[in-house]
């Protein structure tokens, strides 16, 4: 089918594009097989893919000979008109394919501002609204390539929605520098001239999104509108998305609820009725519907009427409204053509007239020269004159400037003098300061002194202190030598001691409360000891 062949070419060349290994323009059988199975399979046609190994002799195809193969051996398999929704579903479900061909392209850019699904939408509006022309330099090669106003519009539509300043002149002037723009610097000059720092991911979605819905679903008009029901004949309000062959009407303005539709077809009658209500008769039956103001009516009303007239059709309102600016576009080049053969042509008069005024030119030339030797007198006696006023003039101005560089010179001075003498309170008080503070560390530095004489002082008596102890504890180990020679020679005094008897201690080194004596117990065990102690 040639519409829809016409209108996925742009989608199907991208992906040509991204499967090319260099700039040659063609691309090997072998990867345009599975583009081509994907296709046929959308279409369900199966093993289109095959008729590739004997079509041509050549390994590599151009972009005219595939399409050409799809033409004869896939869409037209197709009927010859399609209806407009299913001609949108089959360019849908291509323009998919074709973007998971061509996607790592343009999801792996550095600083990305929109997400996957924006950019798959905005591939889908490069791809109606782009043209594909041929290269300069090669016919086989192509481009697909969108006119600087179709972005201008697309960038103000989005710039209008997200609230952000969309600066017409400063894009106009890089319009003229970048002449066409492909899809990557389509999607670069959004990001940087129409988002101005928006960090709303949702908001850019929906921006991004209605632009979608209109240029690429054919959506006229979205709002709010009541309908009087059919079984209960009240009006109830419902989110409402015209297109030109149906008005569906959803639950909430998300459109994730669809709760039905009202056929638009050719010859639709609409009618305004009291109570800004509007009348859509149909074939089957008529459906009232009800705004809210005077305003909302008028521009349903002729969105309405707008939809009527273009359904039915086997193109979309927007590819058609697209064809229009083009052919607007190709008028106003001729109209640009015609005019610059015009502007020759008058040019070419002018060379004319000019030759002929040289040719009066020299015979008045000679006529005039005898004015000309006057008037060059005259003209430097009159410039002796200026100069000379002039060097008064220069004069007097060198006299006032050197006057007021004299005056300059002396405020000058003055301020120098004046910084001196601030300079030299500066450096009087910088001294005071700087004996205040040798005073200061003189101070601490005797402190200092003080502290590291107590500090050797109290290591003497910390020397001192060590000594003693070291005499007391040799003392403690004499008096134990001692202990030890008494118990031995206790020992030999009484050898033999029964079983519980008891040592009675006169005296103790612990003062105690009671008056009775200390009774010990003295084991015969602990009283034992080596024969080498005597």
């Amino acid at each position: 089918m040639a519409v829809l062949l016409e209108n996925t070419a742009n989608c199907i060349w991208l992906a040509f594009e991204a499967l090319q290994q260099d700039k040659s323009g063609t691309v090997h059988k072998s990867k345009l097989k599975v583009l081509t199975a994907n296709i046929g399979t959308l279409l369900d046609l199966y093993g289109v893919e095959k008729g590739l190994e004997h079509y041509r002799s050549a390994l590599t195809l151009t972009f005219n000979q595939f399409k050409y193969y799809l033409k004869t051996e896939v869409f037209s398999s197709l009927p010859n008109k399609l209806h407009l929704s299913e001609l949108r579903i089959y360019e849908h479900k291509i323009a998919e394919v074709c973007w998971l061909v061509c996607r790592r392209k343009y999801l792996s850019r550095d600083l990305s501002v929109f997400s996957e699904d924006s950019l798959f939408q905005l591939f889908r509006i490069f791809c109606v609204l782009a043209e594909l022309a041929p290269d300069q330099n090669d016919d086989n090669i192509y481009q697909a390539i969108m006119h600087p106003t179709e972005v201008c519009n697309i960038a103000h539509s989005l710039s209008s929605s997200l609230g952000c300043v969309f600066d017409e002149e400063d894009f106009m002037n890089l319009s003229i520098a970048v002449g066409s723009f492909r899809l990557t610097p389509f999607i670069a000059i959004l990001e940087s001239r129409c988002l101005n720092n928006v960090d709303d991911c949702l908001a850019i979605t929906e921006a991004v999104t209605d632009i979608h819905q209109k240029i690429v679903e054919d959506v006229i008009k979205k709002g709010y509108l009541s309908k009087r029901g059919y079984i209960f004949p009240t009006m109830k309000e419902y989110w409402f998305v015209l297109r030109p062959s149906e008005l569906a009407y959803y639950k909430a303005k998300n459109e994730r609820v669809k709760c039905g539709s009202l056929p638009i077809e050719p010859g639709c009658k609409i009618e305004p009725k009291t109570g800004y209500k509007i009348m859509l008769h149909t074939s089957e039956r008529s459906f009232e519907l009800g705004t809210s103001d005077h305003m909302s009516r008028l521009q349903w009303i002729s969105a309405l009427q707008l939809a009527s007239d273009h359904a039915g059709g086997f193109q979309g309102y927007q590819q058609l409204q697209i064809a229009k600016r083009r052919l607007q576009r190709q008028g106003r080049v001729q109209e640009m053509v015609r005019a610059r053969v015009q502007l020759q042509q008058e040019r070419s008069a002018r060379q004319a007239a000019e030759g002929q005024a040289k040719e009066l030119e020299a015979v008045v030339k000679e006529e005039a020269k005898k004015l000309t030797e006057l008037e060059q007198l005259r003209t430097k006696l009159e410039r002796l004159l200026e100069e000379e006023t002039q060097a008064k003039r220069d004069e007097e101005i060198v006299r006032g400037l050197q006057a007021r560089v004299l005056a300059e010179e002396w405020e000058k001075r003055d301020e120098l003098e004046r910084l001196q003498d601030e300079q030299r309170l500066l450096l009087e008080e910088e001294r005071e300061k700087r004996k205040e503070y040798e005073e200061r560390q003189r101070q601490k530095e005797e402190q200092l002194r003080n502290a590291e004489e107590r500090l050797a002082q109290l290591e003497e008596e910390r020397q001192d202190l060590d000594n003693q102890l070291k005499t007391a504890n040799q003392k403690i180990r004499f008096a134990e030598d001692k202990k030890e020679l008494l118990e031995a020679k206790l020992y030999q005094a009484i050898p033999v001691l029964r079983e519980g008897d008891r040592v009675r201690r006169a005296h103790s080194f612990v003062p105690s409360t009671k008056e009775r004596p200390v009774i010990l117990e003295v084991r015969s065990g602990t009283l034992k000891r080596p024969s080498n102690h005597l």
